[in-house]
């Protein structure tokens, strides 16, 4: 692969993991298993991920945040554990993906990969945050769906069309830096929100007698 090739595979493969991590190791399993994606063969490591073993577990794991991510600050609770997992499973996707080339670019690509992906997880779990103020369901539905199609879709883009990736990429990670202040309130005030929410206390029977004298 080209030097631009390389730059968009990485980018794309990170911002898909920090979406959704899961559907990203299942679809290029799958992908792998039945023989629809042909790497190259500076990434014949990445074959792994069509073992059936590590395929079961993507799945179930698949599963589970399909259904978490449509349940209002539920899907706010699964993205706070997966701060750490969505960037650092990005990370050895990449350093998979680029066992072969020397160890300095391996692990600036490795660094790359884990950077787009927790930026893309930061903006995702921003989103929800403040969309799950509101108390209608469906935007968050919408969300969901849509994070649900734009990481399969990037994916086939990085295999396809890398040069459109970077771009897009490049474009939402300038977007991300304009706008990372606005995005740390709206992470503070849905935390907040959050927290009262969970934190009502309850008015036992003594309690409202009491008040009532």
């Amino acid at each position: 692969m080209d030097a631009l090739t390389t730059l968009a595979t990485t980018m794309g493969l990170g911002f898909a993991a920090g979406l959704r991590l899961y559907a990203t190791i299942l679809g290029l399993g799958l992908a792998l298993r039945f023989q629809l994606l042909q790497l190259p063969e500076a990434m014949r490591e990445l074959e792994i991920l069509a073992h059936p073993l590590v395929l079961a577990g993507a799945g179930l794991a698949y599963v589970i945040e399909f259904i978490s991510d449509k349940i209002p600050w539920v899907d706010s609770i699964w993205d706070a554990i997966h701060t750490v997992i969505r960037p650092a499973g990005a990370a050895v996707l990449a350093s998979t993906a680029f066992a072969t080339l020397d160890p300095l670019t391996k692990w600036m690509l490795v660094l790359l990969c884990g950077g787009v992906a927790l930026s893309a997880h930061t903006t995702k779990a921003a989103t929800r945050l403040a969309v799950n103020q509101s108390p209608e369901p469906f935007s968050n539905w919408g969300l969901s769906l849509l994070g649900d199609f734009t990481a399969p879709a990037i994916l086939l883009l990085t295999a396809t069309h890398p040069l459109i990736v970077l771009g897009l990429i490049l474009i939402f990670l300038i977007t991300f830096i304009w706008l990372f202040s606005r995005l740390l309130r709206w992470i503070r005030s849905g935390l907040a929100r959050w927290r009262a929410r969970f934190s009502q206390p309850e008015n036992t029977p003594g309690a409202f007698s009491e008040s009532r004298r």
